[in-house]
């Protein structure tokens, strides 16, 4: 009984990437049509907290973007840094009419959400003044065709687009970061051209102007630690659907935590964001921990079966993987691809141990309940 339980947890998880293979392969979505040469205008906005170490990678990412300045509005929020972070950002945007620094004050705290990140975005959204909304990280990179393939998503009744965001890795912690980012995103972006509700992104992601006001935009969202999430929810209620453009040009790249604390940390916060998924996504998210539970029991009961499973595994994850990575240009180690389960096993765990440890989260330097 216990060895077919396992055999059934295992098989499942190999359909699962069998699906996603074929989804990529054969059913891409690219999500793109023509410009007209009327260009839309867009806001770029921008929260920052002690981000002086990484926001002029930022900055000058801005400088290179292959569209109209005068289309362009950036805007930036420096959420009371104890760094040099509005220093910086203060004599880049002192270099153009269409740059807007807004400090916020420690009265302006919590004004619109508890969420810091939440409340800095709804104090710019309220000087935005494009047709579409990007958004991004203080310690991102984007690539020079980020606004134009960004608007260039929007067809239909499309109100959120999201790109796609790759850690910059160099040692193989953070290859393994990287490949976590991939296999995440690559199921974000099967679930979201089947039509399934899925996430906004954080890091990269645009919304129309329309969706953002009819939805309320960030100062209605409720208090939470992953507010990407929580203004896609928003979003999708108004009636809009979301679109994951996944190219070159919508590629942005971002640091890896520093180490496994830090790592922890970010994974607290987010599974605060999984633990308010519908049913169907936390039974599908449920599956991918319960599969090593299902491979360990293989292997013990039958180890030659239970070896040839993890293997062919492994080789779909990898194939998937690897598939979903060109569509953006990109290309993944394949030492890392075949070493990634046994990162992917202790960080599982570890994750949902320390979601469950009575302890608060931490998050640019600020602790939350």
């Amino acid at each position: 009984m216990i060895f077919w339980f396992c055999i059934g947890i295992v098989g499942l998880i190999l359909i699962q990437f069998v699906v996603a293979i074929l989804r990529i392969k054969f059913f891409w979505k690219n999500h793109k049509h023509d410009l007209s040469s009327d260009l839309p205008a867009v806001s770029i906005l921008v929260a920052a907290r002690n981000e002086e170490k990484d926001i002029c990678n930022l900055l000058k990412s801005f400088e290179l973007l292959d569209y109209p300045s005068e289309r362009m509005q950036f805007l930036f929020a420096d959420d009371q840094s104890t760094d040099r972070t509005a220093e910086i950002l203060k004599d880049w945007c002192g270099e153009g009419v269409n740059r807007i620094l807004i400090s916020i004050t420690s009265s302006e705290s919590g004004i619109f959400n508890k969420n810091g990140k939440a409340n800095a975005l709804a104090i710019l959204g309220e000087k935005a003044t494009g047709n579409y909304y990007f958004f991004t990280d203080a310690d991102c990179e984007v690539n020079p065709g980020w606004v134009s393939e960004g608007v260039d998503a929007f067809i239909g009744n499309v109100g959120l687009v999201i790109g796609i965001t790759q850690v910059k890795a160099n040692q193989l912690m953070e290859r393994f970061q990287e490949i976590d980012w991939w296999l995440t995103l690559g199921f974000v972006k099967v679930a979201t051209d089947l039509g399934v509700h899925t996430t906004g992104l954080g890091n990269n992601m645009v919304i129309s102007r329309e969706a953002y006001e009819q939805s309320g935009g960030f100062k209605n969202i409720p208090f939470c630690l992953t507010e990407d999430l929580e203004i896609s929810r928003s979003i999708q209620r108004e009636g809009f659907t979301i679109a994951h453009k996944v190219s070159m040009g919508m590629l942005a790249s971002t640091k890896p935590e520093a180490n496994f604390s830090d790592l922890l940390d970010q994974r607290k916060r987010w599974m605060s964001g999984v633990m308010t998924l519908p049913f169907y996504w936390k039974l599908i998210l449920g599956l991918q921990a319960v599969y090593f539970v299902g491979l360990i029991g293989l292997i013990v009961l039958s180890p030659a079966i239970g070896l040839l499973l993890g293997l062919i595994k492994m080789l779909l994850q990898g194939m998937f993987l690897r598939l979903f990575s060109r569509k953006a240009g990109m290309k993944i180690n394949g030492l890392s691809l075949l070493l990634f389960d046994f990162y992917n096993l202790h960080t599982t765990v570890l994750t949902i141990l320390y979601y469950f440890w009575p302890s608060n989260t931490k998050w640019k330097s600020r602790i939350y309940p």
